[in-house]
């Protein structure tokens, strides 16, 4: 967590159920010893009252927020619970950033784009070869992610582009590469022969061919 501060960004998580955290002491220095700088573990059923309610999400939940201490990342933290009561029992989950300037509502919209950033690396680890450098130097490695990166976003472009839509749709990777596969390996089989995709037979081959092992999205 630190390393990760200490370069200027923050860490947008989630906590367990019972993590050991602190409320900040607001009081007034009493003149003796050392000034007071906790107030207490935080206790969620108990001291709902101490948190800030922000409000409802759509699906039920209702939002608090509270800047806090954890004691085992050593630094004050921006906690957010999402609380649900169903059934007369208490559902509790906990989100937390190192910015603790942050809103609740942003950190719940950053932690749930946590997923969708995840399938990127996912996809771009599968079929653009975002793990296959084997270069020591940090600008080829720079590079190679993100040349990676890139053509994942290009293929997902190309694709929205196809479909002629800029709503959600499902898109297969694995069909996109072997596409461009086979586009690639016919231009250099025509160029070979002579052949222009110019000429209309050539073209409806290069279209019948360039799907053929595709994978239905």
């Amino acid at each position: 967590m630190t390393p990760v501060v200490e370069t200027g960004l923050h860490v947008v998580s989630k906590l367990r159920n019972d993590p050991f955290l602190r409320w900040a002491y607001t009081g007034d220095y009493l003149g003796r010893g050392r000034p007071k700088v906790y107030d207490g573990k935080v206790n969620f059923k108990e001291e709902l009252h101490r948190f800030d309610f922000v409000g409802n999400l759509d699906s039920g939940e209702e939002i608090y927020t509270a800047k806090v201490h954890s004691k085992y990342l050593k630094c004050w933290i921006r906690v957010v619970m999402l609380r649900t009561l169903r059934d007369d029992k208490v559902g509790m989950a906990l989100l937390f950033t190192t910015d603790t300037e942050l809103d609740a509502m942003t950190i719940i919209q950053y932690y749930k784009a946590r997923f969708q950033i995840e399938f990127v690396f996912r996809d771009a680890k599968q079929y653009t070869g975002l793990t296959d450098c084997q270069s020591r130097s940090k600008d080829a490695i720079h590079t190679h992610i993100n040349a990676t990166l890139s053509a994942l976003n290009l293929l997902k472009l190309a694709d929205a582009r196809e479909k002629d839509t800029t709503e959600k749709t499902v898109i297969s990777i694995a069909s996109w590469k072997r596409r461009k596969f086979n586009e690639h390996l016919l231009c250099r089989v025509f160029d070979g022969l002579g052949l222009s995709l110019n000429d209309e037979k050539v073209m409806d081959t290069y279209k019948q061919l360039s799907s053929y092992g595709a994978i239905a999205a």
